[in-house]
């Protein structure tokens, strides 16, 4: 089967780790594309490129102030990418127990030394 193309799935969207930092980036507030540039180091036709992608598949909107436009995350799209990888957060959870049951029982109590 062929994958969907990054414009049409959220999924393939932010399979892309610069999506992803975008994402990160627009989760604290809203932003325009000149603050992310600055802040992530990439160059202005790349972001807006990567802009442009997640706004097609919902995972930001934009709004225009004045001549800028600013970015947020839209939460609701990013709803359905939170539910499938929270079906994880169990094997993950039982992982982490497994880790810490390990190093405890490896560290040996200070009056006992």
């Amino acid at each position: 089967m062929a994958r969907a193309a990054t414009t049409t799935d959220a999924f393939n969207a932010v399979a892309e780790p610069r999506r992803r930092d975008i994402l990160n980036y627009l989760a604290l507030q809203e932003q325009s594309v000149g603050n992310i540039v600055a802040r992530l180091g990439l160059e202005q036709p790349s972001v807006s490129k990567h802009l442009r992608v997640l706004r097609d598949v919902g995972l930001v909107q934009a709004r225009r102030d004045g001549r800028r436009i600013l970015y947020r995350v839209n939460a609701e799209a990013i709803r359905p990418l939170h539910e499938w990888t929270k079906t994880f957060e169990r094997f993950w959870q039982h992982q982490l127990n497994r880790v810490k049951a390990l190093a405890e029982s490896k560290i040996k109590p200070l009056n006992k030394l």
